[in-house]
């Protein structure tokens, strides 16, 4: 599967950004996803995941109740709507793909994940 993510931009702390995460290949629909996030100083870090089906999902702490993850697999395209944006989560963001049904907590290491798109940029300014 190819993913191809796009949607980063600049946005002041308190605001919203929905970035997207377009896959092709006709297995899209059997992969789970999950988005990472990474700057030059840190090393990379889950951000939020989602099963196949879209009925499960799991993030890190440092996001809960702000940022959603979601699916549509008809349009083979997942997102993660960033709410209530911080100067910290300034990161290239990345998505990834892993096979699996539900995403547990072993779903939250860079390492399960076998696919990988290029890199959004977020920049949050304060």
């Amino acid at each position: 599967v190819q993913l191809q993510a796009s949607g980063g931009g600049l946005v002041q702390a308190g605001g919203s950004l929905r970035i997207s995460c377009a896959a092709s290949g006709r297995t899209y629909i059997t992969y789970a996803m999950g988005w990472f996030r990474q700057t030059p100083v840190k090393e990379r870090e889950f951000v939020a995941a989602i099963s196949r089906s879209g009925g499960s999902t799991n993030y890190a702490d440092s996001v809960k109740g702000r940022f959603t993850i979601s699916r549509d697999n008809a349009k083979n395209t997942v997102y993660l709507q960033m709410n209530s944006l911080r100067p910290e989560d300034t990161a290239v963001y990345y998505c990834a793909a892993a096979g699996g049904g539900s995403v547990n907590s072993a779903f939250q290491s860079q390492y399960v994940y076998g696919y990988w798109g290029q890199g959004t940029l977020v920049t949050v300014s304060s």
